[in-house]
């Protein structure tokens, strides 16, 4: 699942230019950037989708309770003296590991689509970057009080979009290449196909995505299959509450 988060909204216009207003340029690219990443299998959350304001805080917490893989933060830039910057810049909490690759992958991208790539900068006082649980990158695209920014961001939104969800996706594959494994929820395990079956729509009736799995001679039941192992203990925590008997099973990813 992927959290997309449209820099500011409501009383909180964000930088402003000539009449132009930074939030809604976010939230018109925010929206297009989650239509592909849909296209294309992915989960999408928003944090918002209208000129409504929330904290940074809210935001990330947002993004942490509906259990996100990633969170991307769009925004614009601007300079104290117009038309002296331009350009996209990709902001980290830390430029390592799986958040490095995305604004690594996204400045890349953008690249193409215009804009020149100013690279990525570490600012770990960002809330929406502190305090999210997920690899998270905040990205300006281009300059709003930039003429040609401006005017590259209206004439290939789409394709400005594009880059973005391209850069997204591109962090995925590798991510699943270099960690091609998942944990699944495992709370029965029965030599009588349908006793398994009972106890998948059982658990699907609660809410769980169950399934059956033929190994060993028995008809195992699991559950979920997270390639975050908190989000799989956060399951079977739950399981457990219900009187289920579980224990985690790690596989790996089939492509």
């Amino acid at each position: 699942m992927v959290a997309i988060d449209a820099g500011h909204g409501g009383a909180d216009p964000g930088a402003t230019y000539q009449g132009r207003q930074e939030k809604d340029d976010n939230l018109k690219l925010a929206v297009v950037v989650g239509s592909i990443l849909a296209d294309n299998g992915v989960d999408v959350r928003y944090t918002r989708t209208d000129d409504t304001y929330n904290t940074p805080l809210e935001r990330a917490m947002m993004a942490n309770n509906a259990e996100a893989d990633y969170f991307i933060s769009i925004h614009r830039n601007a300079m104290p003296t117009p038309g002296t910057g331009s350009g996209v810049e990709t902001i980290v909490f830390e430029e390592k590991g799986i958040e490095g690759i995305l604004a690594k992958n996204m400045g890349e991208e953008l690249n193409k689509s215009g804009f020149t790539n100013l690279g990525t900068v570490e600012r770990p006082g960002l809330v929406v970057l502190r305090r999210t649980k997920m690899p998270s990158v905040l990205v300006e695209v281009g300059y709003i009080d930039s003429e040609s920014d401006n005017e590259i961001f209206d004439e290939n939104l789409h394709e400005i979009a594009k880059a973005i969800a391209n850069g997204i996706l591109r962090a995925i594959k590798e991510q699943e290449e270099t960690e091609p494994e998942y944990y699944q929820v495992q709370t029965g395990a029965y030599q009588i196909h349908t006793l398994a079956e009972k106890q998948v729509d059982e658990l699907k009736a609660q809410g769980f995505p169950a399934f059956v799995v033929y190994e060993d001679g028995l008809y195992k039941v699991r559950a979920g299959a997270f390639r975050s192992i908190d989000n799989a203990v956060r399951m079977e925590q739950a399981l457990r509450q219900l009187g289920y008997n579980t224990f985690m099973v790690k596989r790996p990813a089939v492509y």
